[in-house]
């Protein structure tokens, strides 16, 4: 048998007050640092789990690329000019460079039968050319890529149109005189092309259409210039 502690009554009650208090300070303190140490170890788990994440994640993706002009609508007196300068017809290939909703080469589609390809950067503008294409009837006639205008390939265009911006059509020109051939007509809306002064110059409610067309190659040095 085990032997019990007998103590007075007074004696067991002030043991038991003293006993009492011990177990609630050991509460306190385990209450006090218990939440710290959770916090501090789940903090300490998180931050891993960020890094993880952080460095599980793709650095490199590629974005598309912007396109560099801001897309306004060329007006339709202006296009409706614009293929009469360069008077365009069922045997041309009309190539629209930054050709936003696609109405140039729909509109030449439409009137004169003309092939038309046109060219932009901006995937939105291209889905909106396409289902135009499809309301005017004339996807059998015209299409829409999304290229970059300075990679792409024109060079069997015998019509080029443009709406762009003065450093950018500097940009282009020698590539157009790089990849056209001789005679084909361009017709740049609102914007001329540097030095390389226009054949004409037309005005329609206020806008100016510029009209070129591409010299014999003996005419031109490798950068595109006219030559002295």
């Amino acid at each position: 048998m085990r032997s019990a502690l007998l103590l007075p009554f007074g004696q067991s009650q002030s043991f038991f007050k003293v006993f009492l208090t011990a177990v609630s300070v050991s509460s306190l303190m385990l209450a006090s640092c218990s939440p710290q140490e959770i916090s501090s170890q789940e903090k300490s788990e998180t931050s891993s789990s960020a890094v993880e994440v952080q460095q599980s994640s793709p650095t490199t993706e590629t974005a598309q690329k912007q396109p560099d002009v801001v897309y306004v609508p060329t007006p339709p007196e202006v296009v409706d000019k614009m293929l009469e300068v360069a008077k365009v017809t069922k045997n041309d290939v009309l190539y629209d460079l930054g050709s936003g909703d696609g109405r140039i080469p729909i509109t030449a589609a439409k009137k004169f039968g003309t092939r038309g390809v046109g060219i932009d950067i901006d995937s939105e503008r291209i889905k909106e050319a396409n289902e135009n294409a499809k309301k005017a009837g004339v996807t059998d006639k015209v299409t829409f890529r999304q290229e970059d205008l300075f990679t792409t390939d024109f060079s069997e265009a015998t019509v080029v149109t443009l709406y762009l911006l003065p450093e950018l059509n500097v940009k282009l020109r020698p590539l157009l005189f790089k990849q056209l051939k001789p005679g084909t007509r361009i017709v740049s809306h609102a914007f001329d092309m540097g030095d390389w002064k226009p054949e004409k110059t037309l005005q329609v409610d206020g806008r100016t259409i510029y009209y070129w067309t591409i010299p014999a190659k003996s005419t031109t040095n490798p950068q595109g210039n006219l030559s002295s």
